[in-house]
């Protein structure tokens, strides 16, 4: 793999992997992407650990990471999320972290994700005293 070129922004960067990608995944973490902007007009990208798309409002949101199988969706302080509607699905058993596995042809919660997006920024802004 190539290094990145450190003249593209990250979210240049987010998009070419979109495009790399050309299937499923690179549709899904598209969608993700766009709901999240939705839910987060504030949200910067970031492009860290070789490649993995990251959204940070305050701190780490969330990583999008594509697998063969799979785009992961991982956030840091999930387990200190409330999600009611269920839609964490991996990685449940951490203190910290939960994630959501999208394979091909899952539909996502939309207004349940966004909510999840919300409260990570909300998390994120209580500053520890």
């Amino acid at each position: 793999m190539e290094k990145p070129d450190q003249s593209k922004s990250p979210s240049e960067l987010i998009t070419e992997k979109i495009a790399e990608l050309g299937d499923w995944r690179g549709k899904t973490l598209a969608h993700v992407r766009k709901l999240i902007k939705e839910a987060d007009p504030e949200i910067t990208e970031e492009w860290k650990w070789r490649g993995v798309p990251v959204w940070s409002d305050r701190g780490i949101i969330c990583t999008g990471e594509s697998y063969k199988s799979h785009v992961k969706l991982t956030f840091l302080k999930g387990a200190s999320i409330e999600d009611p509607e269920g839609i964490f699905n991996s990685s449940l058993d951490g203190n910290a972290r939960r994630a959501i596995d999208l394979h091909e042809g899952d539909k996502i919660n939309e207004s349940a994700f966004k909510e999840i997006i919300r409260a990570a920024v909300k998390l994120n802004s209580k500053k520890k005293k």
